[in-house]
């Protein structure tokens, strides 16, 4: 399949320091371009920042203990662990489903904690998310489950019928945006749900077990487009409890165990080794 270029985005500036991922300048970048790459030793500005983030739960069950974590731009990371390790509750942070009991959770530079409402639905664009279950619109064709995602957020019309096309391009399905879901094989519906997450131009991608419902051969190929849209310069984030995928493509590994990151290694595998 051929993948269409991202529109140029324009470069963000290092981080300076501030350990608190602040952005220097709010303005959004532009969409679907292929960021640059940093330079060796050049620091690269955090989309990413949980400090001493604790989730605990009304019934006293803590889901997530003093976590930090620090997802630069550009980042691929494997987000690894055990049922119950707390990776959904991770992710139900970063999209502002939950609040953290303690400490911060900082996202493109925005406190989510002391956002104001009427902002949470702006800050949720910035994060694409890809479902195990894909969660496609049964009545309405790839094109038009796409478009849904930017009509919802009042994008003009005129500029939702470009953005569906590069994406659709961007994930091979371009002959099968007339389609409707039960017509897609499981890997068609995960590329339709991967332009879903892509057309609002995230700061990050979160793939929650995006591969958890297909077959080897196709889960490979959707992690060779993950890989992809990364190279193009999107942060990505893959949760997953498949360790021949980790262990094979040696990317910064997050290991989560009862609430606790207990470990984070760039080139590791799914295991830690000895």
């Amino acid at each position: 399949m051929t993948l269409a270029p991202f529109r140029n985005r324009r470069p963000s500036p290092p981080v300076d320091g501030a350990a608190d991922g602040t952005a220097p300048e709010k303005g959004r970048p532009g969409a679907f371009g292929r960021r640059p790459r940093a330079a060796a030793g050049e620091r690269r500005r955090p989309v990413l920042v949980l400090n001493n983030v604790t989730k605990t739960f009304p019934n006293g069950r803590s889901a997530l203990k003093e976590v930090d974590l620090v997802v630069p731009e550009g980042d691929f990371v494997f987000l690894v662990g055990q049922s119950g390790a707390g990776k959904s509750t991770l992710i139900k942070l970063l999209i502002r489903d939950e609040l953290a009991t303690e400490g911060q959770v900082i996202l493109d530079g925005d406190d989510l904690a002391r956002l104001p409402r009427r902002k949470v639905p702006n800050v949720r664009r910035k994060v694409g998310i890809v479902f195990q279950d894909f969660k496609l619109l049964p009545t309405k064709t790839v094109r038009e489950n796409i478009a849904f995602a930017l009509e919802v957020t009042g994008t003009p019309r005129r500029a939702i019928g470009p953005a569906v096309d590069r994406v659709l391009a961007l994930v091979g399905l371009t002959e099968q945006a007339a389609q409707y879901p039960s017509q897609l094989s499981g890997g068609e519906q995960q590329r339709t749900a991967i332009a879903r997450a892509l057309v609002h131009d995230p700061r990050i991608v979160i793939a929650d077990e995006p591969t958890g419902n297909l077959d080897p051969l196709i889960s490979w190929e959707i992690l060779q487009l993950l890989l992809r849209i990364n190279e193009l310069g999107v942060t990505v984030m893959m949760a997953t409890h498949d360790a021949d995928v980790v262990t094979a493509l040696r990317k910064r590994v997050v290991a989560l165990e009862e609430g606790r990151v207990i470990r984070d290694e760039v080139g590791g595998g799914y295991h830690r080794t000895t």
